[in-house]
């Protein structure tokens, strides 16, 4: 099967392309490295010429809310014109586990964007949303950062490691399309204030965590419900501690 994975060069993106290569698959992933530009259209409609499948995880180079929602709405754009004029029969898409109830953040408007985009295109798709990576962590704890400590809410969340979801994909995309919405979520919940003490630890980190109901995630509030899977998710299988072994060596 011929799979095109658009962001391929990215975090999530280049662990896609590894899966699906050793799988057998004849993969190409298009980024601007390899002449793709999802904004531009440059080298995109070449690029999914033949494919019977695309894997969508681009991403835009800031988060705020203007920036993210002008990229989304470009690139799936341009993205979902190209599978459709290239006879395309999958588009599998990753978003984000509570997308619709973080109304706050610009970035999760932009995300339910461009899931609308999807969803109103011809080109027949999937997507999978994911609960947030470990590989995010950093990004968490200096968004909480106010000089020596760190103010996270404690609610309930379901990280995942970015190669789990990552296999997630692959598997869904040589599967028939769902014309919906998947989940995919880490196999264990924490308080999000707790994951962020384990992580500092094992950085050796001193700064402290302190919990705070009323801190912004990424400028939204959280309950225990926002960024928890819903009730049929496909799990995960690398445990924090696990993933934690592999990044620090502890």
């Amino acid at each position: 099967m011929k799979i095109v994975v658009t962001g391929g060069a990215g975090v999530v993106g280049s662990k896609v392309v590894e899966i699906l290569a050793r799988q057998g698959h004849q993969v190409t992933s298009a980024s601007q490295r390899t002449g793709v530009d999802v904004i531009t259209g440059q080298g995109l409609e070449e690029a999914l010429v033949g494919a019977d499948v695309v894997i969508d995880v681009v991403n835009p180079p800031t988060y705020d809310e203007a920036t993210a929602l002008r990229f989304f709405e470009t690139s799936s754009r341009n993205i979902l014109a190209a599978a459709a004029a290239t006879e395309v029969r999958h588009y599998v898409a990753l978003s984000i586990v509570g997308s619709e109830r973080l109304p706050e953040s610009g970035y999760f408007r932009a995300k339910l964007a461009q899931e609308a985009q999807i969803k109103a295109a011809s080109v027949p798709y999937t997507i999978v949303r994911s609960t947030q990576f470990f590989e995010f962590l950093d990004a968490v704890v200096e968004d909480g950062a106010r000089g020596d400590e760190i103010r996270l809410p404690p609610a309930r969340v379901q990280f995942i490691a970015a190669h789990d979801a990552a296999g997630a994909l692959a598997d869904i995309a040589d599967r028939t399309p769902a014309n919906g919405t998947l989940e995919v979520a880490g196999p264990d919940p924490f308080r999000l204030d707790d994951l962020a003490r384990l992580y500092l630890a094992a950085r050796g980190d001193a700064r402290r965590v302190t919990a705070d109901p009323d801190a912004r995630y990424f400028g939204a509030l959280l309950d225990d419900q926002t960024l928890i899977a819903g009730a049929v998710p496909r799990f995960g299988h690398t445990e924090f501690d696990s993933w934690l072994r592999t990044r620090t060596g502890r």
